[in-house]
């Protein structure tokens, strides 16, 4: 399958996936834009895909970009979070070392980006499906309720939350539009973000 990066225009979405390496990040991408899923562990260095979602007047298009679950490309993860409007940091219910493995991605987030008053972020655990957990849900809420961000359970196999997930970072981003339009008023026009988002709010939906 080629890989659909091209040009960055006005009404794109970018929403960056991050995680270890074998927690899903790919089959979740992948059962979001295609509906497919493929049993076994491929490495994935960046792939970034497009899908057009429902919009008012106009199209909106979701980037969604498949990162590495490596660290050694630390200069493409710190590019995918400058470029990025929203972040899933992803973890695997079956592998207890790939929840914390996040938290310098989520750090950086932080540093980059404000963290989640600025950015959606969703907490994602993984493979929720699977009897072999080891990350009860209540430690995938816990870490999200320390990190104020968005807390979701997925099963990418059996097609579970995949959908609501991407519709929950796009109300995410509705809200923070709503709260940038707030503090907007008490000055002359709206910020370059606030336009931006307000763009968002009023034209995307998933379908």
């Amino acid at each position: 399958m080629p890989n659909a990066v091209v040009t960055h225009d006005a009404n794109d979405y970018r929403v960056a996936v991050f995680g270890a390496a074998g927690v899903g990040k790919s089959s979740i991408v992948q059962r979001f834009v295609h509906d497919t899923y493929k049993e076994g562990y491929v490495p994935t260095v960046e792939d970034t895909y497009r899908k057009v979602i429902s919009s008012n007047k106009s199209i909106c298009t979701l980037q969604v970009t498949d990162t590495t679950g490596s660290h050694q490309f630390p200069a493409m993860q710190k590019l995918s979070i400058q470029r990025g409007h929203a972040f899933i940091l992803t973890y695997s219910t079956t592998n207890k070392q790939s929840l914390p493995q996040l938290k310098p991605v989520f750090d950086e987030i932080v540093d980059i980006k404000g963290g989640s008053e600025m950015v959606p972020i969703m907490l994602v655990g993984n493979k929720c499906d699977d009897p072999n957990r080891q990350i009860p849900e209540s430690e995938g809420r816990r870490m999200a309720n320390q990190w104020q961000c968005s807390f979701l359970e997925t099963s990418a196999k059996n097609n579970y939350n995949i959908q609501e997930l991407f519709e929950q970072l796009l109300h995410l981003e509705k809200r923070r539009a709503m709260s940038l339009e707030t503090g907007a008023k008490k000055k002359k026009g709206k910020s370059k973000a606030a336009q931006r988002a307000d763009g968002i709010k009023n034209k995307c939906v998933v379908s």
